[in-house]
């Protein structure tokens, strides 16, 4: 008795075919093409149809920020504008004398004029400048850390590790609640020890209340050791000049929060912050205060493997003129969200709603994020729907990220760009 013998269905018809659903490289459908044929799958074009739309959601891509949290940490923390020419940039190379150059220079110069610094440099991230920081000026020695300070923060970030891959020694001080300046002399005067410095390290958003004591820079700049203060959240200056003329007065939230100028002013020899949060620009992380201390962590050699390149240094360099300027407000995303008006976003609320047709407009409260201002809410307006509609509103041709609590769905329009509202007026009316 004959059979017929069966065969796999055809790779490259099956490319073809998910051509017209995707613009995706044709290497890469054939690729999904014959893990769907390779899966053994009962509808291979539907199997493969599914990869296809599975590595397309995982390629980075704009989404709409709806949450509320403007330094969304999974949604990249500060948006950016970035800009290119596609030319080359002198970004090692001295314009004047013609002759190789720094790559920091530009953003020292202006980081150092915006917190009071004598000198600056720039890293990766924040983890790296605390890194770098240890390693250049405490490597084989002891530095002094609060035992309520040696904590952990997001994605694992811990101070004991920290402190153990930088070869320096971790020597806790005080007690959880309570740290008094005397345990940091007495540390510092024990023999047991060889304190190389002091680090005052910012909780970010892990708080102790109740009978608590705490050290400020000022008293600890009156010690015999460097005081380095881990600032974390990368807030220039709780003054926040670039807000004159956009708001009455500065945000309770601004005012409590540590600042990069204040803490050297109070006497800190160096300060770390992070460049992706309050400062609202790339990710990377800045090192400034003392020009002496400053050149001790640009000639060690881990600054080779820490450094930024040169997309991240430019927008930087951006982000810096722009509080130079005063413009911050009308230029930094962060600080455009941050500066809106309650009445602007009601308005922003109710226009989308009524195009939409659905939804309706409630008060809200949105968040700093990224462990920056912990605990404090700016009011806001957002738009809410009955239902979860999270799902259908991540898979709209523009993802649009809301937020759920108690079986509503919550749109806030702070942590939105008014250039967007018509794409979550588009992604709502779909809903219907």
């Amino acid at each position: 008795m004959n059979t017929k013998a069966t065969y796999p269905p055809s790779i490259d018809a099956i490319a073809r075919e998910l051509t017209a659903q995707s613009s995706l490289p044709h290497a890469i459908l054939v690729d999904c093409a014959r893990r769907a044929v390779a899966d053994g799958s009962d509808n291979t074009v539907a199997t493969a149809k599914e990869l296809v739309r599975e590595f397309e959601t995982s390629l980075h891509q704009d989404v709409i920020n709806a949450t509320g949290v403007l330094l969304h940490t999974n949604l990249g923390r500060a948006p950016l504008v970035m800009n290119s020419s596609g030319r080359s940039t002198n970004l090692e190379f001295n314009l004047e004398t013609g002759e190789r150059g720094s790559r920091q220079d530009a953003t020292a110069a202006l980081i150092s004029h915006l917190v009071g610094a004598e000198d600056a440099i720039v890293v990766n991230n924040n983890a790296a400048a605390v890194m770098l920081v240890l390693a250049a000026l405490a490597e084989g020695r002891d530095v002094a850390v609060s035992r309520g300070e040696s904590v952990e923060i997001g994605g694992g970030f811990r101070i004991p590790d920290v402190m153990e891959q930088s070869g320096a020694r971790l020597v806790d001080v005080g007690t959880t609640n309570r740290t008094r300046l005397r345990d940091y002399a007495r540390a510092i005067d024990s023999r047991r020890n060889d304190i190389a410095l002091v680090m005052k390290v910012h909780p970010s958003n892990f708080a102790i209340e109740g009978f608590t004591e705490g050290t400020s820079i000022a008293q600890l700049a009156t010690l015999e050791v460097p005081v380095v203060a881990d600032i974390g959240s990368g807030l220039l200056d709780n003054t926040a000049p670039w807000l004159h003329g956009f708001t009455e007065q500065v945000p309770s939230w601004i005012t409590g929060e540590p600042a990069a100028r204040q803490a050297l002013a109070d006497g800190a020899d160096l300060v770390t912050f992070s460049g992706d949060k309050l400062l609202g620009g790339p990710q990377c992380g800045i090192i400034a205060g003392r020009a002496d201390l400053i050149d001790a962590c640009a000639s060690h050699p881990l600054m080779r493997a820490l450094r930024p390149g040169g997309h991240t240094l430019t927008s930087l360099q951006s982000v810096l003129l722009s509080y130079s300027a005063r413009t911050a407000c009308t230029d930094i995303p962060f600080w455009q969200m941050v500066s809106m008006s309650s009445v602007d976003l009601e308005a922003r609320a109710t226009s989308i709603v009524s195009e939409a047709g659905i939804g309706s407009v409630v008060s809200v409260d949105s968040l700093v994020g990224a462990g920056s201002a912990p605990g404090s809410t700016i009011a806001s307006f957002g738009i809410a729907l009955n239902g979860d509609y999270r799902d259908a509103l991540r898979h709209h041709s523009i993802p649009v990220i809301a937020r759920t609590f108690d079986k509503v769905t919550y749109l806030d329009m702070r942590s939105v760009s008014p250039a967007d509202d018509h794409i979550v007026v588009a992604a709502l009316a779909s809903l219907r």
